[in-house]
């Protein structure tokens, strides 16, 4: 679990890098402000959520093979990929519903971080 969620999260803050990029000088033309916000705050949290998994990874060393921090792990990729990912495709298509399901991610972020917290205070 440990090498799993290290890597997950190596690549995911390389995709955060590459998508922010692509954000600020790709799409600053192509986007309304509002929606470049959007877009914006997709990655904002594609950044958070990814050393949160490399946060995973380096306590999975640390701690005994824990099902709460397997479940954090988990949880924090669902939530990048349904959060950021929303965002990201809300801004480039202007498919608005896909708002709807962007709080699921959130909810799934807020879960793992919860997680995180128990698995250190059950084995520590």
């Amino acid at each position: 679990m440990q090498k799993l969620f290290l890597i997950i999260g190596s690549a995911a803050m390389a995709l955060a890098v590459m998508l922010g990029a692509f954000g600020a000088h790709g799409l600053k033309k192509m986007l309304s402000d509002e929606m470049l916000t959007i877009f914006e705050t997709g990655v904002s949290y594609h950044f958070y959520h990814a050393i949160g998994l490399l946060v995973v990874g380096l306590t999975a060393r640390y701690l005994s093979d824990s099902i709460l921090l397997s479940w954090s792990g988990w949880l924090m990729l669902a939530g990048l990929l349904i959060f950021s990912g929303s965002l990201y495709v809300l801004s480039i298509t202007g498919i608005r519903w896909l708002g709807a399901i962007t709080p699921v991610g959130g909810l799934c972020f807020i879960a793992s971080w919860i997680l995180l917290a128990l698995a250190i205070w059950k084995n520590l």
